[in-house]
């Protein structure tokens, strides 16, 4: 009997809260996507689209979502250079080797 009224009252507050956030949130896009559109738009020093993409998601979330990406990036690279993941992170940051 109350489900309904529940869910309603629940999707008005998530709406109310992500506009005190700093506005509405455009629906259809995750924080991974986020992610690779600001970072692929920071590579390529493009601010409109960096701007788009922080736009999608809470900046937390976008922080996430960037962390994540970069652990899978460096990852990636060491493997396909056979070196640790330490060593490919300190090598793409211009750190001495440790």
């Amino acid at each position: 009997m109350f489900g309904r009224p529940r869910k309603t009252f629940a999707r008005f507050l998530t709406s109310t809260r992500a506009e005190a956030r700093g506005g509405p949130r455009r629906p259809g896009h995750n924080l991974f996507e986020a992610a690779a559109v600001y970072v692929s738009a920071r590579a390529e020093d493009d601010q409109d689209r960096i701007d788009e993409a922080a736009g999608w998601v809470s900046p937390e979330a976008l922080s996430f979502g960037v962390s994540e990406l970069a652990c899978r990036a460096v990852v990636a690279l060491a493997r396909e250079r056979d070196e640790s993941p330490r060593t490919v992170a300190r090598e793409l940051l211009g750190l001495p080797a440790a």
